[in-house]
C-alpha cells in the first residue's frame, strides 16, 4: 500500500471546553452512556496503589458502528482518584472529534471538592507513530467543571478516512497521560506550615526589595552581625536603620506570617511615594551596603560588609616594548558581568580579563617613554565569601537611543570555580593557597521588560539540595531544575501539537530570567552559613518584639471573638453641648468622640442600663449601636424616672444661631405633641435661649446637609405633624431680624451654607513647595477671580491678574506639571479636586506681566554660544504664540553681544549632545518644545554661507568608548558643532581646523582619535583619509546618522542627570536618607 504523507490539520485555535450538547450554555454535566465493552489496557503499577501520574491506552473497536453521541471508556485510577476519556465521535457540534478527560465519581463526590490535573490526549496513528495527533493542557478539575478538553481534537474527516492512520480495521486508538498534582489554595496556603520560612509583604513596588532582603537574610553571619549592632530600648525602628532591620529579621525569623517592610522604609526616610516607584536591586543592593557599613563604623561588627562581600581586582597596562607597567588595585563589593555575547558566567569572567591591545593610533602614553605599544587587562588579587554577581540584563541600545532588556540564554552553574585553567583569572599577587570554588546560594529574578516587572529570589538558605522560591509574601519549595536551568532565559519551544506534519515550532522569549546570582565559598561556608538564635539578639529588642507579639495575638483574638459582641456608644447632652458650633454644626453628635463600651449582644437591654460597664477605646468597629442617654435631673440635681411617653409625644432637639456673633449652639430638647405646633412653644424656646419671654423667633428645619445643605423655614402656625416633624429632628430657631439689619449670614440657612462650602487652604510659594506660606478661609463655591483677589490681598499685591495658581497632585505631593489658566476653572472646589481625592494645597506664584497676557506668549529658554568667548548665557525669550524662528533671533540680537554687527544667528536643537535640528527662520514657535531639548543660538560662520557643490556640512560629535568589561559603547558628550569639510581635504588638514577651533593643546590633542560614525559605530581614521566621499550630502538638516567623532576623555565636571535626560527606566535614584 502507498503511504501519502498526510497534510497539516487545520491549526485552529483550540478552545478548551467542557463538554456541551445542542450548543447550550454554560458547563454542563455528563450523563452516562451505556460503554460497548472495549479493551483497555493500563501501563503502571495496580490499581490498588495508584501513582501520582499514569499513562492509559484505550482501544476502540467497532469504531464507525458506534451510533451514541457520547462514548466513555472503563474508568482508570491517577493520585487516589477514578478518571475517565470521554469522546463525541460525530464530534461535539462541531465537524471535529471532541475529546476530553472526565472524573468519574464526581456525582458522589462531597461539596466543594477540587483536583488539579495536567494532562495528553492522543489519537494513535496506526501506520506511522510520528504522525500521531497529541494535545496537553491542564486544569483544577470541579464540581462544575469535571470535565476538560478540547471540542476540536482533529477534523472527522482525517479521521475516518483509513488512508490516513489513524483508523485501521474500524479500531482507533487513544491515549491519555494524566498527572495528579497537590492543589493548592493561593489564600489558605501557608508558607511557615509547609516550608519553615515566611515571607515579606508588598507594599506596593517592592518586590525588588524583597527579593534581595530575603538574600541577605539569609546570609546567616550577615544577619548575626545586624543584630549584634548597637540599638538601644529608647531608639524607634522608623528613625533607626539598624534598629528596623533587627526587627525585620528578628519576625522573618520567629514569626507564623509575613512581615511588613513598612517600618525599614521609613527608617529609610522613604514616603509613601518611593514606596510605589520600583527602583534598580543592585543600586538599592549597593546604597543598603554602604549605609550599613557606615552605621557599623565603631562598634563590635565593624568591617562585617568588607569581611563578606569585598574582594579586589587590579586594572594594568603593561607595554610590550619597554620595561613599564602601571597597576591600580580597586576594591569590589560585586561584580557587573556581561550577558550580552556570553554563553555563561565563565564566558563572561573570560570577557572581564580580556586583554585590549593598544596600538596604533590606540598607543599608550607611557609617561617618559611616550607612546608605546601596549596591553590593558584586568585581573583578581582576592575573591570575597560572599561573591555577588549582577548580570547586566539592561543595556542601552545606542542605535535605537532606548533601554532594552537582554533576555538572551545565559547559563550559570550550581558549583563555579574561579581557579580554573591554572587561576587565568587571578593577578601573580593573588594567595593561590585559597581556594575559590564557590557554591550556589541565591538567584534573584526579574520577569518582566524594561520599563517595570516582577522580582522574586530563589534561595537555599543552608546549601542543601532544597530550593524555595521567595515571591514576596509567598514562600515555595522548589526543584533545583525551577532555580536554575528555568531562569537561564532565551527562547523556549511550545510542544507541537501535530507532530510530523513539518510545523515550524513555535518558539517565545522567556521573560523571566536571573539578572543576580550570589556564590558562598565552599571553604568559608561552614563560617558564613552559622547558627543564628535568640541570644544573638539583644534583650530589648526580644523584649520590644515579644510585647508587639502578644499585642497582634490579644488583636486577632479580639478580631475572632468580633462577632459575639457589638459596641455601643451613648451620646449625653453634654456632648451636644461641647461638640455643637465647635466640632459638628449639622447633625447631633459625633458618635466618635463619646464614650463607647463593648458588650456582649446577648446581655439584655435592663442589664446594660444598670450594670458596671468598662469603657473601650475608640477604634473601628463593623457593628455598633448608637444611643442618646436621656437624663432627668430632680430640684436636688439627682437623676429622676423620666417622664412616660406616649404616642402622640416626639423628641425634638434644638439649636440657637446668633447672626451677630455668626455662633451655632446646642440648647436642649423638648417632647411635644406631633399634633400641637411651634407657636405653642415659642415661651419654652426663649426661656432655653435666655431671651425675652415676648421675643419673635424664626424656626427652621435641619433636613440634610449632604450633597447640598437643606434647612426649610417652618411655618409656626401648622402642628409639627403636617410640617412632617417626627421623633428626632432637629430645629434650629433665631431671633426674627429687623429690616434695617444687615448681617454676612442673616439666618441658618445662610450660616449652614457658610459652613458647609467653608475651606481652608494653604498657599504655597511654588518656588519654596514643600513649606506653607500663609493660610485663608475660602469658600468652595468662591469664583476664581475672588480666590486671586483674597491671595492678592493678603500679599499686598495691587493687581490680581498677576497671581498664577497651580493645584495640588495628591500622589505625589508636588505640584501639577501645568498651572491653571486664567479663569480656566469655575470654583475654588475645582481647583482642589484630583481624580477622586480633594486637596486643601494651592501653589501661587507672582508673574511680572498679568496672566492673560502671558498665556498669548511664548516662552523659550534659548543657550547662547559666543563665536569668540568660552561662554554660554541662557536667555528667557517671550514673544507672541505666532511668533517665528526669525522673531525670536531678532530678540536674540537685542541681548547678545555679536562678534560683528551683520553677524547672522541660527537656532538648533541639541539633544544627547547631538544636533538634530536647524529651525528655519519661518518655522512657528508655539510647537517648540524646549523641556526635553536644548535650544542653541550661534552666529554662522563665514565658511558656511556659502557652500558650494565640492563642500560637506558635518556634524562634529565628541565621544568615549567605554571600556568597561571591554565592551563597545559609544557615550557622547560636550558640545557638537558643525564643520564645513573640502572635496580631496584630508584627515590632516580637518584636524589642524578642528585644533584650532577648539584651541586644544599640542600634548592633549595628540592623544585624540578621529572616527567617522555611522548608526553608532566607529571607524576609526587616518590622518590620509579623504573624508568627503563617506558623507552624504544633505540638504535638509535633521537627526544626523553619520557624524565625525572626537574620541577622548571627558574632563568636563560632572553634573547630575537631569529629568528630561531619560536616565534609565526608573524615574530617580534610590536614596536612604537617615
Amino acid at each position: 500500500m502507498t503511504m501519502m504523507t498526510p497534510p497539516p490539520l487545520d491549526q485552529e485555535d483550540e478552545e478548551m471546553l467542557v463538554p456541551h450538547s445542542d450548543l447550550v450554555e454554560g458547563p454542563q454535566p455528563m450523563e452516562v452512556a451505556p460503554v460497548e465493552p472495549a479493551a483497555s489496557t493500563v501501563e503502571t503499577q495496580p490499581v490498588e496503589e495508584p501513582p501520582p501520574s499514569l499513562k492509559f491506552t484505550w482501544t476502540i473497536e467497532n469504531f464507525t458502528r458506534l451510533n451514541t453521541k457520547k462514548h466513555y471508556s472503563d474508568t482508570f485510577a491517577v493520585g487516589g482518584y477514578k478518571w475517565r476519556i470521554l469522546i463525541f465521535p460525530k464530534g461535539n457540534n462541531v465537524d471535529h472529534l471532541s475529546m476530553y478527560l472526565d472524573v468519574a465519581d464526581s456525582s458522589t463526590l462531597p461539596y466543594g471538592w477540587s483536583r488539579y490535573a495536567q494532562f495528553s490526549l492522543a489519537v494513535v496513528n496506526q501506520i506511522h507513530n510520528k504522525y500521531s495527533i497529541r494535545k496537553d493542557t491542564q486544569h483544577q478539575f470541579n464540581g462544575r467543571e469535571s470535565d476538560w478538553g478540547f471540542t476540536s481534537f482533529m477534523p472527522l474527516s482525517d479521521l475516518y478516512d483509513p488512508t490516513r492512520g489513524y483508523l485501521v480495521n474500524d479500531t482507533v486508538l487513544i491515549e491519555a497521560e494524566v498527572v495528579v498534582r497537590k492543589v493548592l489554595d493561593y489564600w489558605s496556603y501557608d508558607s511557615k506550615k509547609e516550608t519553615g520560612y515566611v515571607g515579606l509583604k508588598n507594599q506596593g513596588a517592592t518586590c525588588y526589595m524583597n527579593s534581595l532582603l530575603q538574600t541577605l537574610y539569609h546570609i546567616p553571619y550577615f544577619r548575626k552581625a545586624v543584630y549584634h549592632m548597637p540599638t538601644t530600648e529608647n531608639d524607634m525602628p522608623t528613625g533607626s536603620i539598624p534598629l528596623a532591620l533587627q526587627s525585620l529579621f528578628y519576625k522573618l525569623q520567629y514569626n507564623d506570617t509575613s512581615v511588613a517592610t513598612k517600618e525599614l522604609t521609613k527608617s529609610f526616610g522613604w514616603d509613601t511615594y518611593d514606596s510605589f516607584m520600583q527602583h534598580d536591586v543592585q543600586e538599592l543592593n549597593r546604597v543598603l551596603c554602604e549605609k550599613l557599613e557606615d552605621k557599623m563604623k565603631g562598634t563590635v561588627v565593624e568591617g562585617t560588609i568588607q569581611k563578606l562581600f569585598e574582594g579586589h581586582h587590579m586594572n594594568y597596562i603593561e607595554c610590550m616594548n619597554v620595561d613599564y607597567k602601571s597597576t591600580r588595585k580597586e576594591s569590589f563589593y560585586d561584580l557587573q558581568l556581561d550577558v550580552k555575547g556570553c554563553k555563561d558566567v565563565y564566558a563572561s569572567f573570560d570577557k572581564y580579563v580580556e586583554v585590549e591591545q593598544l596600538e596604533g593610533d590606540n598607543k599608550y602614553h607611557a609617561e617618559e617613554h611616550g607612546l608605546q605599544d601596549a596591553k590593558k587587562g584586568v585581573l583578581f588579587i582576592d575573591f570575597p565569601p560572599v561573591l555577588q554577581l549582577q548580570l547586566k540584563r539592561f543595556e542601552y541600545d545606542f542605535v535605537r537611543d532606548t533601554m532594552v532588556k537582554i533576555n538572551d540564554r545565559y547559563e550559570f552553574p550550581l558549583q563555579l570555580d574561579l581557579d580554573r585553567e591554572d587561576g587565568k583569572y587571578l593577578s601573580p599577587d593573588a594567595d593561590r593557597s585559597v581556594r575559590n570554588l564557590y557554591t550556589l546560594h541565591s538567584v534573584l529574578v526579574h520577569s518582566g521588560g524594561v520599563h517595570g516587572g516582577h522580582y522574586y529570589a530563589f534561595i537555599r538558605p543552608t546549601l542543601s539540595d532544597q530550593w524555595y522560591k521567595f515571591d514576596d509574601e509567598r514562600v515555595t519549595k522548589e526543584d533545583v531544575k525551577r532555580a536554575l536551568e528555568e531562569q537561564y532565559g532565551g527562547e523556549e519551544e511550545l510542544p507541537q501539537t501535530n507532530p510530523g506534519f513539518n510545523n515550524a515550532p513555535f518558539k517565545f522569549t522567556k521573560y523571566s530570567n536571573a539578572y543576580m546570582l550570589v556564590y558562598i565559598r565552599e571553604s568559608d561556608k561552614d563560617k558564613i552559613i552559622c547558627n543564628v538564635d535568640e541570644k544573638d539578639i539583644a534583650e530589648h529588642l526580644r523584649i520590644r518584639l515579644k510585647k508587639e507579639q502578644e499585642e497582634k495575638e490579644d488583636k486577632k483574638r479580639y478580631k475572632a471573638q468580633a462577632h459575639l459582641y457589638t459596641i455601643i456608644k451613648v451620646a449625653r447632652d453634654e456632648d451636644l453641648k461641647e461638640q455643637i458650633g465647635r466640632d459638628i454644626y449639622f447633625d447631633l453628635v459625633d458618635h466618635d468622640k463619646v464614650r463607647s463600651f463593648r458588650i456582649q449582644k446577648q446581655t439584655p437591654f435592663s442589664l446594660f442600663k444598670v450594670g458596671q460597664l468598662r469603657e473601650v477605646s475608640n477604634k473601628t468597629h463593623n457593628a455598633e449601636l448608637k444611643l442618646f442617654l436621656e437624663v432627668e435631673l430632680g430640684l436636688d440635681l439627682r437623676p429622676i424616672a423620666p417622664p412616660d411617653k406616649t404616642k402622640e409625644d416626639i423628641l425634638l432637639f434644638f439649636k440657637l444661631y446668633d447672626p451677630e456673633k455668626v455662633k451655632l449652639r446646642y440648647v436642649g430638647r423638648l417632647f411635644v405633641k406631633s399634633t400641637s405646633k411651634p407657636i405653642e412653644i415659642l415661651a419654652k424656646l426663649n426661656q432655653m435661649a435666655g431671651f425675652a419671654p415676648e421675643e419673635e423667633i424664626e424656626v427652621y428645619e435641619e433636613i440634610k446637609f449632604e450633597p447640598s445643605v437643606m434647612c426649610e423655614h417652618l411655618d409656626k402656625r401648622a402642628s409639627f405633624r403636617l410640617s412632617q416633624i417626627e421623633d428626632g429632628d432637629i430645629i434650629c430657631f433665631q431671633k426674627s431680624l429687623a429690616e434695617k439689619e444687615e448681617f454676612q449670614y442673616p439666618d441658618v440657612t445662610s450660616f449652614l451654607e457658610y459652613v458647609h462650602n467653608r475651606q481652608v487652604v494653604h498657599f504655597r510659594s511654588l518656588e519654596k513647595p514643600k513649606e506653607d506660606d500663609f493660610c485663608l478661609e475660602l469658600s468652595k463655591l468662591h469664583t476664581y477671580d475672588e480666590v486671586v483677589e483674597r491671595v492678592a490681598r493678603q500679599i499686598g499685591l495691587d493687581d490680581p491678574s498677576k497671581i498664577r495658581l497651580t493645584s495640588h497632585n495628591c500622589y505625589s505631593q508636588q505640584p501639577k506639571p501645568q498651572p491653571i489658566k486664567y479663569r480656566g476653572v469655575d470654583h475654588l472646589s475645582d481647583m482642589l479636586v484630583h481624580y477622586n481625592q480633594t486637596s486643601d494645597i494651592l501653589y501661587y506664584e507672582v508673574l511680572d506681566i498679568p496672566l492673560p497676557e502671558l498665556q498669548g506668549l511664548k516662552n523659550l529658554k534659548v543657550a547662547f554660544h559666543h563665536a569668540t568667548k568660552e561662554e554660554v548665557v541662557i536667555h528667557n525669550i517671550r514673544l507672541p504664540k505666532q511668533s517665528t524662528v526669525g522673531d525670536v533671533i531678532n530678540e536674540l540680537k537685542t541681548k547678545v553681544e555679536l562678534s560683528h554687527p551683520n553677524a547672522e544667528l541660527r537656532l538648533i536643537e541639541v539633544f544627547y549632545h547631538k544636533i538634530y535640528k536647524t529651525f528655519p527662520p519661518s518655522e512657528k514657535i508655539e510647537n517648540i518644545n524646549d523641556q526635553y531639548w536644548t535650544l542653541r543660538a550661534e552666529e554662522i560662520p563665514e565658511d558656511e554661507k556659502n557652500i558650494g557643490p565640492q563642500d560637506r556640512l558635518i556634524h562634529v560629535y565628541h565621544f568615549t568608548r567605554d571600556t568597561a568589561q571591554n565592551q563597545m559603547q559609544i557615550q557622547n558628550f560636550g558640545e557638537p558643532f558643525f564643520l564645513v569639510i573640502h572635496d580631496g581635504e584630508t584627515l590632516a588638514d580637518i584636524k589642524e581646523r578642528i585644533q584650532k577651533k577648539l584651541q586644544v593643546s599640542d600634548d592633549d590633542f595628540a592623544k585624540w582619535k578621529f572616527a567617522f560614525l555611522s548608526l553608532g559605530r566607529p571607524e576609526y581614521l587616518h590622518d590620509s583619509d579623504v573624508l568627503f566621499a563617506r558623507f552624504q550630502r544633505r540638504d535638509v538638516y535633521g537627526a544626523w546618522e553619520q557624524y565625525l567623532g572626537l574620541e577622548h576623555p571627558d574632563t568636563s565636571p560632572k553634573r547630575p542627570h537631569t529629568a528630561n535626560q531619560n536616565r534609565h527606566t526608573y524615574e530617580k535614584p534610590v536614596k536612604i536618607y537617615n
